[in-house]
């Protein structure tokens, strides 16, 4: 088995791959969400696209019962492209990213 440059453990869970136990677990914990009616969806890997045909992939894009949206990326290691990325993604959308 090859290892992850940043000790992550791929993991499966619910049939999907994820790059993390700690995404798969953030994973589980928006599924309960949503079962309880907390949190009425959520999409996963959800591009915003930059300038020079460059994109940033959140993790989790969560819609809230109480109208709120968040961008949640699960993070280990802040690379410095990661950085970088999360500046510009939040000087050109009016958006706040949440590190889990």
């Amino acid at each position: 088995m090859l290892k992850h440059k940043f000790r992550a453990i791929p993991t499966e869970l619910d049939g999907i791959k994820f790059a993390s136990k700690k995404e798969a677990r953030r994973y589980r914990e928006l599924r309960l969400l949503e079962k309880s009616g907390e949190l009425l969806f959520f999409l996963r890997q959800v591009p915003f696209h930059l300038p020079a045909n460059v994109k940033y992939v959140c993790d989790f894009l969560c819609f809230w019962q109480d109208d709120t949206v968040t961008v949640e990326d699960v993070k280990g290691i802040k690379m410095p492209m990661y950085v970088l990325k999360k500046k510009q993604v939040e000087a050109i959308y009016p958006i706040k990213i949440m590190e889990v």
